[in-house]
């Protein structure tokens, strides 16, 4: 987000510049309709402008009403964005087209409603969709959790433990975003995905999903990967976080790494059939597994996670959950010394 944020002020600087190169916000003589008329010039580059640049960071981005309502605001935004092109063509000044701000703008909204368009033809992300059926399903009901595996048709890339994808089981619900919880492998190819009961749609899941169903699934995206140059890691997965540990752990299984690895699974449920399959999967990825139960052993934080890592201070910590508890654990290892940059958090939000 901070780099967005960035991107968004760089871009005002340049607009800025380039419009003042060509214009003045000081016109003589000075009056308020004079004024006025220059400032609207200016704010109208620069709304154009940044909103050019909003339309091509939804491509590469693709928060209380439900989420497939959500994902329909996308074309509404592409709709009035470009009649907002058409409105600035008109009544930009016209002697600006044929300097930097006029050929800034050019660029600008030649790629935002290049974007538009392809969000109004269902065309983001279409060359990283794959078809597949889902093979098995696995109810966990003290959890509310759903752990799907889907069987993939040819065309998908692989990807990396930590990441993510976009699953498709309903055309009119559209595609939703899940972390995947499995490794890849190319003689094999699956995804699965732990899912757990938080919205409107994920609580209809369990009576819609069948085995069979055939799904699309877009992907992968994410960054979350779990390389640095650590000798030694800590991983706090909190509730449904656990999900990218699993695929890590499935990965460290198959091909071992060299890391010293503890996990951190806090969970105010105990379920025994999901804790002694996560249990198995620690072992035999060589990752020692602590499962903290809220209401037996009260609140994980620093101090406890730095008790049971004496040596915490040489690693970089994972952390994947809600992100209140995220930034809590951040600031408190901050504070003891952790460097920031070895503090690495899942941003898993779409809105």
């Amino acid at each position: 987000m901070k780099r967005i944020e960035l991107l968004l002020l760089a871009a005002i600087g340049l607009l800025s510049a380039s419009w003042l190169l060509s214009d003045t916000l000081w016109p003589q003589p000075l009056t308020y309709f004079s004024f006025r008329a220059a400032f609207m010039q200016y704010s109208g580059v620069i709304a154009i402008g940044v909103m050019s640049l909003a339309m091509l960071l939804v491509l590469a981005l693709v928060r209380r009403f439900p989420y497939h309502l959500f994902a329909r605001t996308h074309k509404w935004i592409a709709v009035a964005y470009l009649a907002l092109v058409f409105h600035s063509v008109a009544l930009t000044t016209f002697g600006y087209w044929s300097q930097p701000i006029g050929w800034l703008l050019v660029a600008l909204m030649l790629g935002g409603s290049a974007a538009a368009v392809q969000v109004l033809l269902g065309r983001v992300g279409a060359g990283r969709k794959v078809g597949g059926s889902i093979e098995t399903l696995t109810h966990y009901p003290e959890l509310d959790v759903i752990e799907t595996r889907i069987a993939l048709q040819p065309g998908w890339p692989g990807h990396a433990a930590g990441q993510f994808a976009f699953v498709t089981s309903d055309r009119r619900e559209g595609a939703h975003p899940y972390t995947i919880a499995s490794a890849w492998d190319p003689q094999d190819p699956h995804v699965v995905f732990i899912t757990k009961a938080l919205g409107d749609h994920t609580r209809r899941l369990r009576e819609r999903l069948q085995v069979g169903m055939p799904v699309s699934v877009e992907g992968p995206y994410g960054r979350f990967d779990f390389e640095d140059d650590r000798r030694r890691q800590i991983w706090v997965g909190a509730g449904i976080g656990i999900t990218p540990f699993v695929a890590r752990m499935k990965q460290l299984a198959s091909v071992p790494g060299d890391k010293a690895i503890d996990l951190f699974h806090p969970t105010s449920v105990y379920e025994p059939a999901a804790i002694d399959k996560l249990t198995a999967e620690a072992r035999a990825a060589g990752v020692r597994l602590h499962v903290p139960v809220s209401g037996r052993d009260g609140r994980l934080d620093g101090e406890r996670i730095r008790s049971a890592v004496p040596d915490w201070a040489s690693a970089s910590l994972w952390f994947c959950g809600p992100a209140k508890f995220g930034q809590s654990l951040r600031s408190d290892f901050v504070a003891q010394g952790l460097p920031a940059a070895h503090f690495h958090q899942e941003l898993f939000q779409m809105r």
